[in-house]
């Protein structure tokens, strides 16, 4: 959650400073995380090409390691611990 929080606080003094200088955002807002998408979904092609052969490991890259990387670390749903 920190990090998130820290990403915010970062995007928010960007937007600032680039309000009192008067200048707009390089990239419409969508385009950007359109783009940002297509590079945590691209950084994953060649690992899962990889690992097409053998059915079992792949399973596994796509639910261990292509999840954290794209979703981050997701929080813990305290309601299912009891």
């Amino acid at each position: 959650m920190k990090a998130y929080l820290i990403s915010l606080g970062a995007g928010l003094l960007v937007g600032i400073v680039y309000s009192l200088l008067g200048v707009r955002s390089p990239a419409p807002p969508i385009i950007a995380l359109v783009g940002l998408s297509g590079i945590l979904l691209g950084e994953q092609v060649i690992p899962i090409v990889k690992r097409l052969a053998d059915r079992t490991e792949l399973a596994r890259f796509v639910r261990q390691d292509c999840s954290q990387h794209v979703l981050g670390t997701l929080p813990a749903n305290r309601d299912c611990d009891a």
